[in-house]
C-alpha cells in the first residue's frame, strides 16, 4: 500500500523541518525514543470488559523532540526566568502503533450463530501519527535539570494527524455475507486506509538519569475523531453501543537525550 509509505516519508520530512525551524529560536533541544503497550478501544469486543481491554492490545514506538524554553544551548546559559519557560516544554512526535483485534465478552459465549460469527471475526489496525503536545511541569524545570536523581511529573495536551490502515476478515469466509458476518457488521467494515485528527492527553514523570539524559514514563489517552480507525462502523442509530469513536490508551517508556 503506497499511502502509508508516502505518509511516513512526508511525516519524517515534517518532523525534521520542524526541528530545524525550532533551532532558529535559540532554545535547547531534546531528542528521545518511546515504546510500550497499547490498548485499543473499538467496535471489537464489549465495552468495559476486562478481556476486551486486555485482549485488544498491541504495541507502539516513536521518536520525540522537545523544545526546552528554559535553556539556551548556544550560550550554555539559562533564558530569562518566566513561569512559562520554567514549567512548559513543547513536544513533537512521530509514532506508529499496531493492534490486533477480535471480539471478547459475553456475546461470544455460547453456541448460537451470532456468537460463532463474532468469534470468527478478526482484525487489526496500524496507525502512523505526527503531531505536537504542550507539556506542563508543576515543579521547576531548572531545578530538575540541575539535579541528578530527581523526578519531574508532567501533564500534556495536544493534537495529532494520523493515517490508519485497518484490516478485517472472518475465518468463516469473505466478509459482508450472512454466513460469515453478524448482521450489524454487514456493510459496516472496510480494509481501506484513511486519515484522521485526534486529541492527545498524557500524564507522566521523568527521572534525571545523568546531566544529559532522562528516563520517562507516561500514560497517554488518544481520541480519534472517527469511528473507522479499526475498520468497523455499525450504524450508530441502530446500534448505539457502537456509537463511540475509536480511542486508545498507550503506556510509554522513553529515553531522552539533551542535545548540546
Amino acid at each position: 500500500m503506497q499511502m502509508p509509505k508516502k505518509f511516513i516519508i512526508t511525516s519524517l520530512l515534517f518532523f525534521v523541518l520542524t526541528i530545524n525551524s525550532y533551532a532558529q529560536f535559540g532554545f535547547s533541544h531534546e531528542l528521545g525514543v518511546i515504546a510500550g503497550p497499547v490498548a485499543f478501544q473499538s467496535d471489537y469486543g464489549e465495552r468495559h470488559d476486562f478481556a476486551t481491554n486486555a485482549g485488544n492490545s498491541g504495541y507502539g514506538i516513536g521518536i520525540i523532540h522537545y523544545l526546552n524554553f528554559s535553556y539556551r544551548a548556544e550560550c550554555n546559559c539559562y533564558t530569562p526566568q518566566t513561569y512559562f519557560n520554567d514549567h512548559f516544554k513543547l513536544r513533537s512526535e512521530l509514532s506508529y502503533n499496531k493492534t490486533s483485534l477480535k471480539h471478547f465478552g459475553r456475546w461470544v459465549d455460547g453456541n448460537n450463530n451470532f456468537a460463532t460469527q463474532l468469534k470468527a471475526m478478526k482484525g487489526s489496525t496500524a496507525v502512523t501519527n505526527v503531531g505536537m503536545q504542550l507539556e506542563f511541569y508543576p515543579l521547576s524545570i531548572r531545578d530538575f535539570t540541575s539535579t541528578v536523581g530527581s523526578l519531574a511529573p508532567f501533564f500534556s495536551l495536544g493534537g495529532q494527524f494520523s493515517f490508519y490502515d485497518p484490516e478485517a476478515h472472518s475465518d468463516l469466509g469473505p466478509m459482508n455475507t450472512q454466513f460469515s458476518t453478524p448482521i450489524k457488521y454487514i456493510g459496516a467494515t472496510t480494509n481501506q486506509g484513511g486519515t484522521v485528527w485526534s486529541i492527545v492527553s498524557s500524564v507522566g514523570c521523568r527521572y534525571k538519569l545523568n546531566d544529559l539524559s532522562d528516563l520517562m514514563l507516561d500514560v497517554r489517552w488518544q481520541y480519534y475523531f472517527s469511528n473507522w480507525v479499526d475498520g468497523l462502523n455499525p450504524d450508530p442509530t441502530k446500534y448505539p453501543e457502537n456509537k463511540a469513536n475509536d480511542w486508545l490508551v498507550w503506556v510509554n517508556f522513553g529515553y531522552i537525550y539533551y542535545l548540546q
